[in-house]
């Protein structure tokens, strides 16, 4: 059973769209569910001031993708690169347990934009790339999967 919280952000999700020219793009996929997400980072003075999503999966898996934007936008990257599946968890809260998976999607997209922002700064990218973990890859801003856009 889902919350409240998880149906309002499946059916009404926050910040859907891509950011044309974004300072960071981030992309994680998990090929045992089939769930896609494309997260879209607009930085000034290392403040996220605009972030966008495109998920291509269930309900949960938009729904932490528009909880996980809503809890980094306004946040400096740092603040941002701090974010968890449990945060994103407990603001919907709760998920069924199988659907924790698309919290940690979510994490992933938002570390995964970050990395990208890194890169394309020239920033080291040493200490993220640990943290964000080997299923966490980040894309160039033209780069798409199909149905992701």
């Amino acid at each position: 059973m889902y919350s409240e919280k998880v149906v309002e952000h499946f059916t009404k999700p926050r910040n859907v769209g891509e950011i044309e020219n974004a300072d960071g793009v981030g992309q994680v996929g998990n090929p045992v569910c089939g769930d896609i997400m494309k997260i879209y980072l607009k930085i000034e003075n290392n403040i996220i001031v605009d972030v966008k999503f495109k998920t291509f999966g269930c309900g949960a898996a938009i729904a932490t993708s528009s909880m996980a934007t809503e809890l980094i936008k306004g946040k400096s990257v740092n603040e941002a690169l701090e974010l968890s599946n449990k945060a994103v968890v407990e603001a919907l809260d709760g998920l069924p347990p199988v659907k924790l998976h698309c919290s940690v999607l979510a994490e992933e997209a938002v570390k995964a934009a970050i990395l990208d922002y890194y890169k394309r700064t020239g920033k080291d990218t040493k200490a993220l790339e640990k943290k964000c973990n080997v299923e966490c890859t980040s894309y160039a801003h033209n780069h798409d999967i199909e149905g992701v856009g």
